[in-house]
């Protein structure tokens, strides 16, 4: 019978390519590991990962054990969990990614739905990238909250919706005194850029570049407050999805108006990869998310809409 036991230790070393960082995340000594490498090169008559310089690279047999291992370990570890999820029963900590504005104006409500329904239940919040999607197979998240025009291959997910990208400014920025923002106005304004938590903004700067153009970034912050504080206090411009614009010019004293430019509406999901969909604790934690960020979503780009109405 093959040494199932290896396993885990073969999943770190492939992830990390660092015998070290795995022994460490492993809570082993240095020479276990490498005699684990060992049983593995043998188990599995391959070299698995060949130390080149100061690091292994892995080969072809590593590369494709990469990909499906995580999937059938996920699959095992779900024959140990119960077929019906009782929340009150549950000890598990999920992980949820997105921006700082869901963390902001989301996460509060679903943890205190969490906090009534499963309250030996917790999450770990994590700011998401914009070029992670394709490692979610190898990542400890439970689900992204992003946007994608396109959901690859082994993810789920339900739409949250569809938005359009808006600017905005303070009401005595001078760009809002005349007529309606022209692209000419657009790029020579000063603008504030959020680098955190997801991609707003890459089809714009995609956009003025195919036109041989690109905007004065005066200042460039991970946060969405940050940003909002900078507009506040600056004659700076704000380029975001109208759905978060209209939520910010409820608590501040904002204007929105349309983009100048012709871009195809930003698509929004909330995905997992395939190894937990069939986890009945995932499932329950999804149906607990998606109606707080889908129903904030609607509310809010319905405001957005009104208030783009107003300032014409």
């Amino acid at each position: 019978m093959n040494n199932y036991k290896l396993l885990p230790a073969l999943i770190s070393i492939l992830q990390t390519r660092n015998l070290t960082e795995s022994a460490r995340q492993l809570n082993v000594t240095q020479s276990a590991i490498s005699k684990t490498l060992t049983q593995i090169r043998a188990a599995f008559h391959d070299k698995i990962v060949i130390r080149e310089g100061n690091q292994f690279v892995l080969t072809r047999k590593g590369e494709e054990l990469k990909t499906q291992l995580p999937l059938l370990m996920q699959t095992l570890d779900n024959l140990y969990l119960p077929s019906v999820m009782d929340p009150s029963q549950c000890q598990r900590q999920f992980t949820l990614a997105s921006s700082d504005y869901v963390a902001q104006a989301i996460l509060p409500l679903i943890c205190s739905e969490l906090a009534v329904n499963a309250a030996n239940a917790s999450v770990n919040y994590q700011l998401w990238h914009k070029d992670s999607l394709t490692e979610l197979a190898d990542m400890t998240l439970d689900l992204v909250s992003t946007i994608t025009d396109n959901v690859p291959e082994n993810l789920h997910g339900k739409n949250i919706g569809e938005d359009q990208l808006v600017v905005v400014c303070r009401p005595q920025h001078p760009l809002c005194q005349g007529n309606a923002l022209s692209v000419n106005d657009y790029i020579k304004a000063k603008h504030v850029l959020i680098s955190g938590g997801g991609d707003k903004n890459s089809a714009v700067d995609l956009t003025l570049t195919a036109l041989g153009e690109q905007r004065q970034v005066f200042a460039s912050v991970p946060f969405f407050q940050a940003a909002i504080e900078l507009l506040l206090t600056t004659d700076t411009l704000l380029t975001t999805p109208l759905h978060i614009a209209a939520d910010f010019a409820q608590a501040y004293d904002l204007r929105i108006m349309i983009l100048p430019i012709d871009l195809p509406p930003q698509q929004y999901y909330l995905l997992w990869h395939a190894k937990h969909h069939q986890d009945p604790e995932h499932t329950w934690f999804r149906e607990l998310c998606f109606p707080f960020l889908k129903n904030h979503f609607e509310r809010t780009k319905i405001l957005g809409m009104k208030l783009l109405h107003d300032n014409k």
